[in-house]
């Protein structure tokens, strides 16, 4: 309960007036807090077209047309027509089976 006192009067506190110690209790609790904040996706499911590619490899759509060119990721594509289906983590482990695309995770 204290931490949290203590948390919540930094929060108010100048920079300025904080000791060395206090900016990096503030700092440490801030990274704490980003990393919970990121949770792990177990499924990405299905993205649809070039512009579902580029989500799923956080890419512009030229790149992610290029990666569909390359052929690496064609398990994961369903394609009839105009319509492109893909499987973002088929799509993924391809990928990096392949080592050629370098993924953001």
């Amino acid at each position: 309960m204290e931490e949290k006192l203590n948390l919540n009067q930094l929060l108010q506190k100048p920079i300025a007036m904080m000791t060395g110690e206090e900016l990096c209790f503030l700092i440490t609790k801030s990274m704490e807090n980003t990393e919970v904040a990121t949770p792990q996706m177990a499924s990405k499911g299905n993205y649809y077209g070039i512009e579902g590619i580029a989500r799923v490899f956080g890419c512009s759509v030229p790149t992610a047309n290029r990666i569909k060119k390359s052929g690496i990721i064609d398990k994961a594509i369903t394609q009839i027509g105009r319509k492109i289906v893909v499987d973002a983590d088929l799509a993924l482990s391809l990928a990096k089976e392949a080592g050629g695309i370098h993924i953001k995770e």
